[in-house]
């Protein structure tokens, strides 16, 4: 009589390891590999199809910049769900169960001149300050009005990774907006 061998053998081990490592293709691997199963999760959440791509996009942009804290004591899946389904990745809803996240209203000040050209810089800073990868998608979406299919074939890459680089090009830009709103 043979025991059999009852030790796991994570699937993703190839993955987990190239996320540590920091491999530059790892993101998209992860993307493409859990994009859909983490987006169904968050639909689930969510009800909103908008709002469940925004939180799978936060979810695996959170665990690859956190691989260090996954301990390999439960699968890589599972504990890439339980980051879909913390409440700081999902949107924030008001009393009523409607997508409430509160942003500062800047229409008024965007008008004034002088601050317009402050603006354009602040913007192209902050666009230059992405990696080339990322920059390159935003600009070719937002900027050329490429739509996500023709960036994915001209840049040889996966239709979620064009829009994982989208969407976080995005909020890095948003944020550095942010920043200096706050003190302009």
């Amino acid at each position: 009589m043979t025991v059999m061998d009852r030790t796991k053998v994570d699937g993703d081990a190839a993955l987990v390891e190239a996320l540590r490592r920091e491999d530059p293709e790892a993101p998209e691997q992860l993307v493409e590999t859990y994009g859909d199963r983490v987006y169904r999760l968050a639909l689930r959440i969510t009800g909103s199809n908008e709002d469940a791509e925004e939180a799978a996009q936060d979810a695996l942009w959170t665990a690859a910049r956190k691989i260090s804290t996954f301990k390999g004591e439960s699968a890589f899946g599972s504990w890439l769900y339980r980051i879909a389904a913390i409440d700081d990745v999902l949107p924030t809803f008001d009393d009523d169960g409607r997508h409430f996240e509160p942003m500062a209203d800047w229409s008024d000040r965007v008008d004034e001149q002088a601050l317009q050209g402050e603006l354009r810089r602040v913007l192209g800073d902050a666009i230059d300050g992405l990696p080339p990868d990322y920059r390159t998608a935003l600009v070719l979406h937002d900027v050329e009005g490429l739509s996500n299919p023709d960036i994915a074939e001209a840049l040889g890459i996966s239709l979620p990774a064009v829009k994982s680089r989208v969407h976080r090009s995005r909020l890095f830009v948003r944020k550095k907006l942010a920043e200096y709103m706050k003190t302009a």
